[in-house]
């Protein structure tokens, strides 16, 4: 509620926090409550959702790999996303708005499987997986670099999904991201029983009763959903995945019952107060906020590696 008031007040003009819930609740004539119902209620809503799916998507994705680098931009989902969004954009322009998610999704998943496979090839470590996950997310980004040589002119157009910040965000992405981010919150929740036994180990879930091949499966696709939903309105934002999960652990421990629903309120939260500071940076020109958040992000994982290595 904090970080929701926080991005309603502050901008390029800021409001007393005050003024903002009332406008909020009852909107006039004003220009004060035009650009909170048509410019900053619907970017806040988007940051919110999305970070909420990046930080469940994340959480999920390190209990059904066990590895605590396993994130959706560490593994290549999110350039994965990218670039099947870019290639919509570039040789589908007239294609429907809600093909874009499916379309993430597939390219998310693709490159998913592709750094596993090669991670699998060598024998499968945590940081096998991230090295590999990071040589096919480089790859993807070389792809789509490549596109946006090649069509300059069509590429413009994908500037938007690809910027990896959540400004000039409106009600049409908001009604694209917030029915599949509901469903699949509440999937994920309903699932947490499943992480529990599923980060204990293949044996030991298997020794419990666990159908371990079909629950993966199903948690691995769910979190491929989730961050391919994001990255389809806010673009590659990377490391809220990594970051978000472990400080939801280290606040409500490992049962994801309640890591799970706390890791959703601190994604959202996290990338939503991000965003407040990009806008303030330079005010009023926008700063991308994915460039915020990699700051962060990078030393983390930095951190995180090494402390794995010892």
């Amino acid at each position: 509620m904090v970080a929701f008031l926080t991005s309603l007040a502050l901008g390029a003009t800021d409001l007393p926090a005050l003024q903002a819930a009332h406008l909020l609740l009852h909107p006039d004539d004003s220009n004060e409550s035009l650009v909170i119902h048509s410019l900053r209620l619907p970017r806040t809503l988007v940051a919110l959702l999305a970070g909420a799916g990046l930080g469940v998507s994340g959480l999920m994705l390190q209990a059904v790999t066990r590895n605590p680098l396993a994130d959706p931009g560490i593994l290549g989902v999110e350039a994965g996303g990218a670039f099947a969004l870019l290639l919509m954009v570039v040789f589908f322009p007239s294609a429907p708005a809600w093909a874009y998610i499916p379309a993430a999704f597939a390219g998310g998943a693709g490159a998913a499987l592709l750094a596993y496979s090669v991670a699998h090839s060598i024998g499968v470590t945590p940081l096998r997986l991230a090295l590999a996950g990071v040589a096919v997310a480089s790859l993807v980004s070389a792809g789509s670099r490549t596109i946006q040589i090649l069509w300059e002119e069509r590429a413009q157009g994908a500037l938007f999904a690809l910027s990896g910040s959540v400004a000039g965000r409106t009600w049409e992405q908001v009604g694209q991201i917030a029915p599949l981010m509901g469903v699949g919150l509440v999937a994920a929740l309903l699932l947490s029983p499943k992480l529990n036994i599923l980060a204990l180990g293949e044996d030991v879930a298997r020794s419990l009763g666990a159908r371990t091949e079909r629950d993966s499966l199903l948690v691995t696709l769910l979190g491929v959903l989730l961050a391919a939903a994001s990255v389809s309105v806010v673009g590659p934002i990377g490391f809220v995945g990594l970051v978000i999960p472990h400080l939801s652990r280290t606040l409500a421990g490992a049962d994801h019952r309640l890591s799970l629903p706390l890791a959703a309120l601190l994604g959202a939260a996290f990338l939503t107060l991000a965003d407040v500071l990009a806008r303030l940076i330079d005010r009023p020109a926008e700063t991308p906020v994915g460039l915020l958040v990699a700051a962060v992000g990078a030393p983390f994982f930095v951190w995180l590696a090494r402390r794995i290595g010892r």
